[in-house]
């Protein structure tokens, strides 16, 4: 049996929005914002994918649902967020699982953003683009989903509910002008202004 070379080990592609931020996206912001470093360009730092559900506080498998979910989407395990405080209206306990969430970096994060742009977004109804106004000033850019069903990895004969979800998508843009003009890059499908 041949000796695996180093190299083998070497052979993961790289993502293909990643590749592409590389190739084109990187250096048309450069020129679009006239930067003569491609360091100084806006990129992608990380996405955070965060699911609030008060249910779980009370419903272990509700929680365990969610988890699974997040997970198939995201291809992380997410993490449990628990109560800061109690919230004495919802019967929530300090420390109670409210939710879940996963920070994507790297690869990771480009493979979400692939499926979430090209995948998941196209198959929501009646979809009229995303919100362009939904950035602040740290060039960060935030929205929410009503059902995660969208994303292919969902069975829907698996879900106990659909969940609804926020996710974070936070750039080292300086302004909104940077940050709107790289996710459009990317290809989000951003309502008219």
């Amino acid at each position: 049996m041949p000796k695996a070379t180093p190299a083998a080990h070497h052979n993961h592609k790289m993502p293909r929005l990643q590749e592409r931020y590389r190739k084109e996206i990187a250096p048309g912001l450069a020129k679009e914002f006239k930067r003569t470093s491609i360091m100084a360009v806006p990129r992608l730092e990380k996405i955070i994918v965060n699911v609030g559900c008060g249910e779980a506080a009370h419903d272990a498998k509700y929680l365990e649902a969610v988890q699974r979910d997040l997970g198939l989407i995201t291809g992380q395990r997410p993490m449990v967020t628990r109560a800061k405080k109690a919230i004495s209206n919802f019967k929530i306990k300090e420390k109670d699982p409210v939710g879940c969430k996963v920070t994507l970096r790297r690869a990771r994060m480009y493979e979400f953003l692939d499926r979430l742009v090209y995948v998941a977004l196209p198959r929501i109804r009646d979809f009229r683009g995303l919100n362009p106004h939904g950035f602040d000033q740290g060039g960060n850019y935030a929205f929410g989903l009503k059902e995660h069903t969208i994303f292919p990895e969902i069975q829907l004969d698996h879900i106990m509910a659909p969940i609804g979800m926020d996710v974070v998508v936070v750039t080292t843009a300086k302004t909104r002008d940077e940050a709107y003009a790289l996710l459009k890059a990317f290809g989000f499908p951003f309502a008219a202004k």
